[in-house]
């Protein structure tokens, strides 16, 4: 039939919106069907799912897959580029499909609005060939590591952190090492603070997601030259990158040849995350309504004093003693006293919390979600920051 020899699956707009790829030997028509064809699971649309999201969408993958549960704060503005102002309280899963949606109309788009667990994790992974991690907590960065190593997908790592990033693709299926044969344990629960806690710089997400976007694209046109077994090292402040070499572990419990793990465990015990009691957290509310009534517990500040200065709940009575320094000055708590420890977003007073226990402080709280989430909910007046 005349003309047969030049269908393909690309309609004119889409030709001229690949036109940059058509014209490289290393993609080509048959590079972007394997774009076209593939399917690609984003776990997070935050800091290193809005980069991911955006090129790879405008790459041209045919399906892609979002999971999140979170939704936009005015916080994550400075670098989750995925969201807007407009969309601050709006469900990130919806903002992200809105944007991505804008960015290429001519991909598939699947959401999941929940957070990813061992109980929906292999269902959720299994009907995507590539598994591209976005996470910020290594709960769930482990539970991603071994789904994708028990499904035999290939699993695009990135991590960041103050000014640095790391960044890399494990895949045991493929002749690779995976994340347990790097950190076979999490660090002990509390001793690595979360950006909220710790901060990140914000193009930061931006150069380590912008990279996994690049790997992704390579693992699917079939370019040999990945991160498998390397794991790329970036310094923002001194403008490096490193690359150490890995193998894959003889004595891996998930990947190696006498692996022991053969299912999904509870990635929140395995981190030392213990199951909270009501007595171990207070809500903002709760707390406020008890000090209204009169109750006037022993409000605890464990930020820096940088921290105090931009907002503080010295009004409620709050002592600031920053936690690098409790455990030196405990002298001047009082054992018997009812405690509330608060911090920026909660991390830091559930050390403190822990800390306080441990050393036989009777009756120690966290205020839940720390002084940003009081902002939210009880005095809107408090700088956020």
């Amino acid at each position: 039939m005349p003309g047969e020899h030049n269908k393909h699956p690309f309609n004119s707009a889409e030709l001229s919106r690949y036109d940059r790829h058509l014209t490289l030997p290393e993609v080509g028509l048959e590079g972007q069907k394997r774009l076209k064809s593939a399917k690609v699971l984003l776990v997070g649309t935050g800091g290193l799912g809005s980069p991911l999201g955006l090129y790879l969408a405008a790459a041209g993958v045919g399906t892609l897959g979002l999971v999140d549960f979170d939704v936009v704060d005015e916080s994550n503005l400075q670098r989750q580029i995925l969201h807007g102002t407009k969309d601050v309280g709006r469900p990130k899963i919806e903002s992200a499909h809105a944007r991505l949606t804008d960015i290429n109309p001519h991909i598939d788009l699947h959401t999941y609005d929940t957070a990813l667990s061992s109980e929906n994790a292999l269902r959720v992974l299994a009907d995507y060939d590539i598994v591209v991690d976005g996470t910020d907590n290594f709960a769930t960065r482990y539970l991603v590591n071994d789904a994708c190593v028990l499904l035999g997908k290939p699993n695009v790592y990135g991590s960041v952190f103050r000014f640095e990033g790391q960044v890399s693709v494990f895949h045991p299926a493929g002749g690779g090492a995976c994340y347990r044969c790097i950190y076979p344990s999490p660090p002990p629960a509390g001793t690595v603070p979360s950006c909220a806690e710790g901060g990140v710089l914000g193009v930061l997400p931006g150069v380590i997601g912008t990279l996994q976007a690049t790997e992704v694209i390579k693992l699917i046109l079939g370019i040999e030259t990945t991160l498998v077994n390397r794991l790329l090292l970036f310094d923002a402040l001194k403008m490096k990158f490193r690359e150490l070499k890995v193998k894959p572990d003889e004595e891996c419990p998930l990947c190696g040849p006498r692996a022991t793990i053969k299912e999904l465990i509870d990635y929140q015990e395995f981190c030392g995350l213990k199951a909270l009691t009501p007595d171990d957290e207070i809500e903002p509310a709760e707390f406020y309504r008890a000090w209204q009534s009169g109750e006037r517990p022993f409000l605890l500040d464990v930020r820096n004093p940088h921290e105090w200065e931009i907002a503080n709940l010295a009004d409620l009575g709050a002592v600031l003693i920053p936690l690098s320094e409790l455990s030196q000055r405990l002298d001047e708590l009082d054992r018997d006293a009812r405690i509330v420890v608060y911090c920026k977003s909660g991390g830091r007073s559930a050390r403190a919390r822990d800390l306080l226990q441990e050393f036989g402080f009777s009756t120690v709280s966290s205020l839940s979600g720390g002084v940003l989430r009081w902002a939210d909910e009880v005095d809107s007046t408090l700088r956020k920051y």
